[in-house]
């Protein structure tokens, strides 16, 4: 456990004396060192990696090389931790990370590729305890189902080919992960409960792409005509979508979850402003009406969020 103390403060309060203060700074003269040394060594070897990598640009070369890494900085975390724990975690994640995109481009960006990368990131993740790769680990998991982005010249594009299939896999996956962070020891309570927000991102988000488009239940659809094809109306992803803010955020609330209530206040606004501009298009008089309910909704997140901290600090 690490605490944080002001020692200089503590001195002039005189609540230590100056031969604990001495003493104390030394401590910290060692682990400053320490920690500029791991993070100098890091550097060193990533840079060593990066540099092999760039002289033999294939997939074969990242995977050994990030597989290596990830071998090392393992060893080094569960053997060394005291010494080079910080250099361990930095050559797990950067190998995890140089190793999954090799097997991507290995398998040429297939649902295989991203379920070994999701294993791959979930058990470095759990080694070096790092919500980064947790979260990479949700994020691959959910390009098997056809979740991805791209980027073009001043366009930013998200694509959910299968919005009911994400929806219903990353609600169980939320609620699993959730009830797995109760019974985890605390070091890994937050790495389950970090998925569980990722998952409910993602969830939302399928909500959001079935609400304007509705889903055809084929990831080989190629006209992606708005609403043209769809199996399941857009109209079901509108109302559950409603529903599923209003019973989960009233939990939410209740239970004091704070970060979920928060994430679907946020997502409730962006669904009623997708549905209001849908059908009523943007004009002088909905734009008005709109950013009178935005400023409503900010001041009504400030209110609660202050609320729920007088109720946390009172009890």
């Amino acid at each position: 456990m690490k605490i944080v103390l002001d020692i200089d403060k503590l001195l002039a309060e005189e609540k230590i004396t100056a031969d604990e203060y001495e003493r104390l700074k030394g401590f910290s003269f060692r682990e400053t060192g320490s920690l500029a040394f791991n993070i100098l060594v890091g550097f060193g070897v990533v840079a060593t990696a990066g540099g092999a990598l760039a002289m033999l640009p294939t997939y074969q070369t990242a995977i050994v090389l990030g597989l290596v890494l990830a071998v090392a900085g393992a060893f080094l975390g569960l053997n060394r931790a005291g010494e080079w724990g910080l250099l361990g975690s930095i050559l797990l994640i950067v190998g995890a990370v140089m190793a999954g995109g090799g097997i991507v481009a290995w398998v040429e960006v297939g649902e295989v590729g991203f379920l070994i990368v999701t294993v791959l990131c979930m058990v470095a993740a759990v080694l070096a305890k790092s919500n980064l790769l947790t979260v990479m680990a949700a994020l691959s998991l959910s390009a098997t189902v056809g979740v991805m982005t791209t980027y073009g010249h001043g366009t930013y594009v998200l694509a959910i080919r299968q919005p009911t299939v994400t929806v219903i896999l990353f609600s169980v996956l939320a609620f699993v992960a959730y009830q797995l962070s109760k019974r985890l020891p605390s070091q890994y309570e937050r790495l389950a409960i970090v998925f569980s927000r990722t998952s409910v991102f993602l969830v939302n988000l399928g909500f959001w792409v079935g609400s304007l488009w509705g889903d055809s239940l084929s990831r080989q659809q190629d006209d992606w005509t708005l609403r043209d094809g769809a199996v399941i109306s857009d109209l079901v992803f509108v109302i559950g979508w409603a529903v599923a803010l209003i019973v989960v955020g009233v939990w939410a609330s209740r239970a004091n979850k704070r970060w979920v209530v928060n994430v679907l206040a946020v997502f409730g606004s962006i669904h009623f402003y997708t549905q209001f501009f849908e059908r009523l298009h943007a004009t002088p008089g909905s734009v008005l009406v709109a950013g009178l309910i935005a400023i409503a909704i900010a001041f009504g997140i400030v209110w609660y969020n202050k609320s729920a901290t007088k109720i946390t600090a009172t009890t």
